[in-house]
């Protein structure tokens, strides 16, 4: 597939759907201010071919001699502007047939409907931005916490480019030395200029993978699995979680037969939480398919809790369903620790962390929140800079393989691996050749209008 044409004027609307305060409709390119000059009118009485950039200008747009709204423009003149072209942006009433009618008058006037993620290839094309930034402009627009917006703010900052700008250079200075081996081959290459190099980039991209896992739980949410036998207090943990009551808690067993979804934010982590029927053998075909599909999500989990009863002694269940969790993904939580103790953390020998709280008095809950996140974010926890795709993880385990690769072949073998390593790195940030179906994946996300 062709990239689109950049000396064309585009339109687009560039808020989401739905009735608003205000709408903007979105236009860039060559004839932005003639084409906006023909249904645009300042109050002021000047012509929009006139406006110089940087300007805030209310007027009133019509169709031939109706008015359609009375709106701002907001002035952009190339270069400065975010695609680097002249860009005028028109701020309407937000309602649905308003923002609808302006843009079919841009199109009209001749504009060409922006595919999605237009504005911003534009912007990286003209060399405003790379496409590590181009996708932090991706995820800024998704951003649903702020841990989410402040890892996208790092990455339109350029700290990711420029950690992997680094590696680059690195790479690249290497394989110009080994490349000189074959010219001069009695010189040889020390490994000084070869291979600690390379390992000291393998152990960067190392760092930046350690956190592609909470990079992905950033965009897409973690799940958060309560089980436990009944009455084990899942449903008080999940309100006291939430903060408001979502789950009905009862000491007859058996009350939960299927599973309770909810939303809530930890540490700035979108989470769904999943209150789990009562594991137990029973003989209620329906409880008995809540507790199958309870243990189903636990295995799916990104996090499990298991939830024992402290004031009752320990059960055969309990113990097996100890044993069947995964240490670094799962917590055993102790739970009604403002009851009588029948049983101590010690009486299980086991390797999954032990929380013990108590949903009445609060004790304990700070723990569990910490070791749920720690174990949300993993290593990522020694890195402000998280990765904020899966072609970015993608990218550089594939660049990590080749430099491994590179480290335990012949000279020649490893030129070809270093080569093929700089050529991926190239699609990564956009410093270099770089493919246009590798343009069309990273922009096929985007909104139209972005």
């Amino acid at each position: 597939m062709a990239l689109p044409p950049l000396n064309d004027t585009i339109a687009a609307i560039a808020t989401a759907p739905g009735q608003a305060a205000v709408g903007i409709v979105r236009v860039s390119g060559p004839e932005c201010y003639p084409l906006v000059s023909r249904l645009f009118r300042p109050a002021s009485g000047k012509r929009v071919t006139d406006l110089a950039a940087n300007q805030v200008v209310f007027g009133r747009l019509y169709a031939g001699a109706d008015l359609v709204d009375e709106c701002l423009l907001l002035t952009f003149r190339a270069p400065r502007s975010y695609t680097t072209q002249d860009v005028i942006e028109i701020q309407t009433h937000g309602g649905t047939a308003v923002v609808q009618r302006v843009l079919d008058l841009c199109l009209l006037q001749g504009a060409r409907l922006a595919k999605p993620g237009e504005f911003t290839m534009r912007a990286y094309l003209s060399g405003r931005i790379d496409l590590l930034q181009a996708e932090a402009v991706l995820a800024m627009v998704n951003a649903q916490s702020e841990t989410a917006r402040r890892n996208a703010s790092l990455g339109l900052s350029k700290a990711l480019s420029d950690a992997l700008h680094v590696v680059q250079t690195t790479l690249t200075e290497v394989y110009g030395n080994l490349q000189a081996v074959f010219d001069y081959p009695e010189e040889g290459v020390p490994d000084a200029e070869f291979r600690m190099p390379i390992q000291q980039v393998i152990k960067r991209i190392d760092e930046l993978l350690a956190t592609a896992n909470a990079g992905r739980l950033l965009r897409q949410g973690a799940k958060l699995a309560l089980i436990g036998r009944p009455n084990a207090g899942k449903s008080s943990l999940l309100n006291v979680l939430l903060g408001y009551d979502r789950s009905l808690v009862s000491d007859t067993p058996g009350t939960t037969r299927d599973y309770l979804e909810a939303p809530l934010e930890l540490y700035g982590m979108p989470i769904t939480a999943i209150d789990t029927a009562g594991i137990r053998d029973t003989a209620d075909v329906i409880e008995a398919s809540g507790v199958k599909m309870a243990k189903d999500i636990a295995a799916a989990a990104d996090v499990a809790l298991l939830l024992i009863d402290r004031s009752q002694p320990l059960h055969a269940e309990d113990v097996v369903l100890l044993e069947q969790l995964e240490p670094k993904r799962s917590l055993m939580v102790a739970t009604k620790a403002d009851l009588p103790a029948a049983w101590q953390a010690a009486d299980l020998a086991s390797e999954v962390e032990q929380v013990t709280l108590s949903t009445l008095t609060g004790e304990g809950m700070d723990t569990l929140k910490n070791a749920v996140y720690t174990r949300l974010i993993g290593d990522a926890g020694a890195s402000e800079l998280w990765l904020s795709s899966q072609r970015q993880a993608d990218v550089l385990s594939q660049v990590r393989t080749l430099l491994d690769n590179a480290l335990h072949t012949s000279d020649d073998l490893a030129a070809l691996d270093l080569e093929e390593a700089l050529r991926a790195l190239a699609g990564l940030t956009g410093r270099g050749e770089i493919a246009e179906a590798a343009l069309e994946h990273i922009f096929a996300n985007f909104c139209v209008g972005k």
